[in-house]
C-alpha cells in the first residue's frame, strides 16, 4: 500500500525481505526495563498481535524481550484483526478473565480505539508522531514511553 502510495512497484521478493525485517526489529530503548517491572508484579502479561503466532514469538526473542511475556496470543486465531472486538475478548478468554479486566497498551489509536470498543481498559503510549483519535472513549493512562506508562498501570490496576 505504501509503495503503491509513493508511485514504487515492490517486487515478491522485496515483500519478502520486509517481512523477514519485521522479525528483527530492535525495542524502544526503555522496553525491556519497563517490562520487567511489569513482570515483577501480580499482572499478566500477553502479547496480542495481527501477525501470526510465529512471527510475533520470532519478533519478541529477537528483541531479548519473549521470557517478559506470559503468552503470546494472535488475532489469526479468531480470523479478525484487531480492531474488530474478537481478538480482545480472546485474550480475556484465554486468560480466564473479564473482558474489563483486560488493558490494552499500544501507540497506535486505532488499536486503543479497537480495546475501548471492545469493553477493555487502555494505556496509550504517545511516542512522537503518535496521537490519540479525538472521537470516542479515551484510555485513561497516556505517557510518553513505556515506563511512564507502566508506572500508571501498576499505581492504577494493583491494590
Amino acid at each position: 500500500m505504501i509503495a503503491r502510495r509513493v508511485g514504487r512497484s515492490v517486487t515478491e521478493q522485496d515483500a519478502d525481505a520486509m517481512v523477514d525485517m519485521m522479525s528483527s526489529l530492535s525495542p524502544h530503548p526503555e522496553v525491556e526495563t519497563a517490562l520487567r517491572r511489569l513482570k515483577d508484579t501480580s499482572l499478566k502479561v500477553v502479547a496480542l498481535t495481527n501477525s501470526v503466532e510465529a512471527v510475533a514469538v520470532a519478533q519478541l526473542r529477537f528483541a531479548g524481550i519473549q521470557e517478559l511475556f506470559d503468552d503470546v496470543l494472535s488475532a489469526d486465531t479468531v480470523q479478525k484483526l484487531k480492531p474488530s472486538p474478537e481478538p480482545y475478548h480472546h485474550v480475556a478468554t484465554s486468560c480466564d478473565v473479564d473482558i474489563d479486566e483486560i488493558r490494552l497498551v499500544a501507540a497506535h489509536s486505532w488499536d486503543v480505539a479497537g480495546a475501548l470498543a471492545a469493553g477493555c481498559k487502555a494505556g496509550f503510549v504517545q511516542r512522537p508522531g503518535m496521537v490519540l483519535s479525538p472521537v470516542g472513549r479515551q484510555p485513561d493512562i497516556v505517557g510518553e514511553d513505556l515506563t511512564q506508562v507502566i508506572d500508571q498501570i501498576i499505581e492504577v490496576d494493583l491494590p
